[in-house]
């Protein structure tokens, strides 16, 4: 493991390459101590020799998942023109609960560098989407939700860049639309994150709600490591409350 991998706390793959390694390396560059450009380069030159220059499709890091979630933050949360500090207390807290706080300390280091940085989001997706499968790329969308709404409401802005993100990502409108669901109060919300419409019939709300449960559960995050299989818990626990309301609705046994 190179010193920028030491540093991070986690193992670095097809983010040190690309668009997104430009980024890395340039909040490296300007933000970082004791951590050098030249160390960083170092450890892009490994990765390359040992992969050939390319990295597995559907295999990212622990560490890959990290950047590319602090990359997609720094836009979202310059969406509306401001930074807002109750969005990044957001990520900080996120980041400890997931990782603990020194590694938390570390990423957010890193983190005031990638928001000073102008990002190409459609680049910066199309690299994450070449390698990321597609259940950590909705996971990702329903952090950046998460980001959105932590100053107390999703603003249209930061609505529409979510959902180019996920455009870019190839999250389909369904998909898309059931993780905006879980951070809106709407009348058929738990429909929509169920995927299915209020006119189901009730054996059409069990087999979507048996699909969905299977689309999101933790395990699919297993190559990520254990701290995101706990992170993918919040999403699944979305699934089975929404389900659970529809159930005591229509009395479903």
């Amino acid at each position: 493991m190179g010193k920028f991998a030491k540093w991070l706390g986690a193992g670095a793959g097809f983010t040190l390459g690309g668009p997104i390694g430009a980024i890395i390396g340039f909040a490296v560059g300007s933000f970082i101590d004791g951590v050098s450009v030249e160390d960083f380069v170092d450890e892009q030159q490994e990765y390359r020799k040992k992969t050939g220059g390319q990295p597995r499709r559907g295999r990212a890091t622990s560490g890959d998942f990290e950047i590319s979630l602090l990359i997609l933050a720094s836009v979202v949360i310059k969406s509306d023109g401001k930074i807002d500090q109750r969005e990044l207390d957001y990520v900080r807290a996120y980041f400890v609960k997931m990782y603990g706080k020194e590694r938390a300390n570390h990423a957010f280091k890193l983190f005031n560098g990638i928001i000073r940085k102008q990002i190409s989001t459609r680049q910066v997706c199309l690299q994450i989407r070449q390698y990321m499968s597609h259940a950590t790329r909705l996971q990702l969308i329903h952090f950046l939700f998460g980001i959105a709404q932590a100053d107390g409401e999703v603003t249209c802005v930061e609505e529409e860049e979510i959902r180019k993100i996920a455009s870019y990502l190839y999250i389909n409108e369904y998909d898309y639309s059931s993780i905006k669901a879980m951070f809106y109060d709407e009348s058929d919300g738990v429909y929509k994150i169920l995927e299915t419409e209020k006119s189901s019939s009730d054996e059409e709300v069990k087999k979507a709600y048996r699909k969905m449960a299977k689309k999101y559960h933790p395990d699919k995050l297993q190559n990520l490591g254990e701290e995101h299989k706990k992170g993918a818990k919040e999403k699944f626990q979305k699934i089975q409350a929404a389900y659970e309301q529809i159930k005591k609705e229509r009395k479903i046994q």
